[in-house]
């Protein structure tokens, strides 16, 4: 990816950047968030997105909103931190990463500080390890997917899972950066990925940017694609991992995994450790974000597309079985089945 597209960036007068993703690809915005609740609304409106970069934007909006005051005690500290915290965890409830980055910061935070400046600037700190280790992490994870791919391979991808949803590189579309600096040849079938369109807007516009061969085809195009032979492996990012391997992703990703199955497919699942939670047993206790219907209706038409009033369901994410994942690739390496033992023995040693 461009070194210069940063989807998150703190600045020097405390105040949050981000890349505004709904405008892309035909238009290059960044967004200055001041407060948590630009940061809360930034992260609902999808203005920053993909598990890795929500995590990220909600460190770096805790520090933001905590520098906007002064404190007359370590303890008033603590008790504005708790409800930045709880405040910000309320945006998004799927994706892990979001709890996940806040609690780094509620360690930090109850640390025997020397008082509130001085946690304050461990917050910064905290928050800024964060996205530099997401970095590092999504380099590793790509680095590992590669050895899974051949030169001028097929590969399908959905939603996005990009340098734009990360600190740098991505997580699935890592390989494939990292496949280009290095000679390889792939060409990229990207599902457009309904209602948001993240795969036509995001994905697209970022494998072109990389001079990466892309091909856009509609969600329900990727059965005909596997059957003509032209996919060698589906690749998928990742804003959940169950302890028994179930993962929950865009909508629409458990029909790949089904479908690739069915093709005799690899169906690769690519995830930061921080997306596993092990307190979750399976996938059945993942919850499901619900959206608004009018992102079916409405969304990207100049007007409405269904009657009025007819109902929608609408939810963000999908559960994949564990059953249908050939490997889950994180930053420590590949887990292959059996999951369960595999994640906790992976977990402990990462």
């Amino acid at each position: 990816m461009p070194a210069t597209i940063e989807s998150v960036k703190l600045t020097e007068e405390n105040t949050l950047v981000i890349l505004d993703q709904t405008l892309l690809p035909n238009e290059l915005v960044y967004r200055t968030l001041r407060t948590k609740e630009d940061v809360w609304q930034a992260i609902v409106a999808l203005q920053v997105r993909g598990a890795p970069a929500i995590g990220i934007a909600a460190a770096y909006g805790a520090y933001v909103e905590l520098a906007r005051y002064s404190y007359d005690s370590i303890s008033d500290f603590r008790q504005t931190f708790a409800t930045i915290k709880d405040y910000l965890a309320s945006s998004r409830p799927t994706a892990v990463n979001l709890a996940w980055a806040l609690e780094r910061l509620e360690k930090v935070v109850s640390q025997p500080w020397n008082g509130a400046e001085a946690a304050l600037q461990a917050v910064r700190g905290e928050a800024e390890a964060i996205r530099t280790e997401d970095a590092c992490v999504c380099e590793a994870i790509g680095r590992h997917a590669l050895t899974l791919l051949n030169n001028q391979a097929g590969i399908l991808t959905h939603c996005n899972a990009g340098g734009i949803a990360t600190a740098k590189y991505g997580t699935a579309l890592a390989p494939l950066f990292l496949g280009k600096e290095q000679g390889y040849d792939f060409h990229v079938y990207a599902d457009e990925t309904r209602p948001l369109l993240q795969g036509a807007r995001l994905t697209a516009w970022e494998l072109q940017q990389a001079q990466i061969d892309v091909t856009l085809i509609c969600d329900n195009m990727a059965s005909i694609v596997m059957q003509q032979g032209k996919v060698d492996a589906v690749i998928v990012g990742c804003d959940r991992v169950a302890a028994n391997g179930d993962t929950a992703n865009k909508i629409g990703t458990s029909g790949l995994a089904i479908l690739a199955n069915y093709y005799g497919i690899p169906f690769y699942v690519c995830a930061p450790t921080s997306t596993i939670d092990v307190t979750c047993q399976t996938g059945a206790d993942i919850e499901i974000e619900e959206r608004a219907g009018s992102e079916i209706t409405e969304a990207w038409y100049e007007k409405p597309m269904a009657p009025a009033g007819v109902k929608t369901y609408n939810p963000a994410f999908d559960v994949t079985d564990h059953t249908l994942i050939s490997a889950i690739i994180t930053e420590h390496g590949i887990i292959r089945p059996a999951y369960k033992e595999a994640i906790a023995a992976h977990v402990h040693v990462g």
